[in-house]
């Protein structure tokens, strides 16, 4: 028993210190915090999209788990190529592709074990929906996207700290921009998670299978400066809402956070955008909380 526990709290700890965007205990690399405003359609209609983020995450409290003094510091790197197409599917619905390949580097105590590299692919087919059009321009754009996420990451189960989750997990969701009046929008992206089964997790483990979760991100912005400058707040939340299994077994580890900040665009042209996003964690369960900056740059070809 004692050998079994020991194996569940370096997989914890390892899970936990994930280099990923979600950095979280048991769960997969997911979507916090990485986008935000205007998120509900391209920003310059059809087309091939190149986007690059670099979001830096610090924690120095890992929540539910008696380690004194923790630090943890994850670069990330996301490589994303977006294509969307000028053809309906369905009436008023026309067809995209997204593409994510994260970078990991991780630095961290009191585990010197930690790994870099690449994380897991991200691919999702997704629905973008023509504008819902008012009297004086657009009132809501809307995405419906079958994201995937794919166990291609670099994992070593002796390592403390992997890049990768070394299992599949199906993260749909529903990304959203209202506009309420000529200047102020907001936004939001729901997801829901689904997690397969971790077969090579450590010795005496069979196999962990996270618990299923919905997390989302959302903001609101103020266009300060006509067709150049909007400023605003950001944020996440992270809820799961079933328990992860080990060996068959049910442990009430559920995680939860949620974080808020500032945030701005710069629309450098029609087809150049740069985001700058800021993040304090709260009310963290189970996981890290700490801090969360992201750089954003997008480019319409």
């Amino acid at each position: 028993m004692r050998s079994f526990r020991s194996a569940w709290i370096v997989v914890l700890l390892g899970a936990c210190l994930l280099a990923s965007p979600a950095v979280a205990f048991n769960q997969p690399s997911v979507n916090l915090g990485f986008t935000s405003f205007l998120d509900g359609g391209p920003p310059a209609g059809p087309g091939l999209y190149l986007t690059e983020y670099l979001q830096y995450y610090t924690a120095d409290k890992l929540a539910g788990l008696p380690i004194s003094d923790p630090e943890v510091d994850v670069t990330v790197s996301l490589n994303q190529v977006i294509y969307q197409s000028d053809t309906e599917i369905i009436p008023g619905a026309r067809w995209g592709l997204d593409v994510i390949l994260p970078v990991v580097f991780i630095d961290s105590s009191p585990l010197p074990e930690t790994d870099s590299g690449f994380g897991d692919l991200l691919v999702g087919p997704y629905l973008q929906w023509d504008p819902i059009m008012g009297a004086k321009g657009p009132l809501m754009l809307n995405r419906i996207e079958l994201q995937t996420i794919w166990p291609t990451g670099k994992y070593d189960e002796d390592q403390a700290l992997n890049p990768g989750s070394n299992h599949f997990s199906f993260n749909p969701y529903w990304a959203a921009t209202v506009f309420i009046g000529p200047k102020v929008t907001a936004s939001w992206r729901l997801h829901y998670l689904w997690n397969d089964k971790n077969e090579d997790a450590g010795p005496g483990i069979r196999y962990i299978k996270a618990g299923q979760a919905w997390h989302g991100n959302f903001a609101a912005a103020l266009e300060v400066v006509p067709k150049t400058l909007r400023i605003g707040i950001n944020g996440y939340f992270f809820d799961q809402l079933t328990h992860t299994e080990v060996n068959g077994a049910s442990i009430d580890d559920d995680e939860r956070v949620f974080a808020v900040g500032p945030g701005a665009i710069w629309h450098i042209n029609m087809d150049m955008h740069l985001f700058l996003n800021a993040y304090k964690e709260s009310s963290a369960e189970n996981r890290p909380e700490g801090e969360r900056y992201t750089l954003r740059f997008v480019w319409h070809l």
